[in-house]
């Protein structure tokens, strides 16, 4: 994912008007609506339930859609701080050509670099979750925490999760450090993710 098609993602997932549209066939969605990559473009679109049917056969997309998973799950504590991340929130994304780019949020957007390949195999060879990853579409969440949120959390998500939170963290940044609100917002984001994604389960 290019950091323009990153930004454009994150902006959509800020910007929800009062009637979307699916990407694919311009029906209306519902709030809680699905999303496709296009390889093509490089962006997530809006998926209807109809298109999002179609897109569950993976050669339905033809090489250039690809469906992001509707599920998440957290994990119980893949090695992800051999990968030296340098903040306390940052999201994984694989790519096609196996490279691996960390995005750490900010409320300019994110800042990506690539993930050492050498760590990154020695993480996924101890986590099998991490190994079935799937490009473009889902993610290694990592979020250290805060001493009121329970400790550091883990989660594979799919991506439009993350872009989610980077709206949110844009929308309730205030001053250099952010601001108790947007702490809040970032845990009840959390919250969140266990509610409608479940317990936590083991690495493999």
């Amino acid at each position: 994912m290019t950091a323009g098609a990153l930004q454009r993602a994150i902006r959509r997932a800020g910007q929800r008007t009062a009637v979307e549209r699916c990407g694919m066939c311009a029906g209306t969605v519902n709030p809680e609506h699905r999303h496709v990559w296009d390889e093509q473009d490089g962006e997530l679109l809006c998926a209807c339930t109809p298109c999002s049917l179609l897109f569950e056969r993976d050669a339905a997309g033809a090489g250039r859609y690809q469906l992001a998973p509707a599920r998440g799950r957290r994990l119980t504590g893949p090695p992800a701080g051999e990968l030296g991340v340098p903040v306390g929130l940052v999201f994984f994304v694989k790519q096609r050509d196996g490279r691996v780019l960390g995005h750490y949020p900010s409320p300019l957007g994110t800042t990506e670099s690539e993930i050492d390949a050498g760590a990154w195999r020695t993480v996924e060879a101890r986590s099998p979750a991490l190994a079935e990853l799937k490009p473009r579409v889902e993610a290694l969440l990592v979020w250290t925490g805060t001493p009121h949120s329970g400790g550091a959390q883990q989660w594979v998500v799919p991506v439009d999760d993350c872009f989610r939170l980077v709206a949110l963290i844009r929308r309730h940044w205030t001053g250099m450090s952010g601001g108790s609100a947007v702490w809040r917002a970032i845990a009840g984001f959390f919250d969140d993710l266990g509610r409608r994604h479940g317990r936590p389960s083991g690495n493999d």
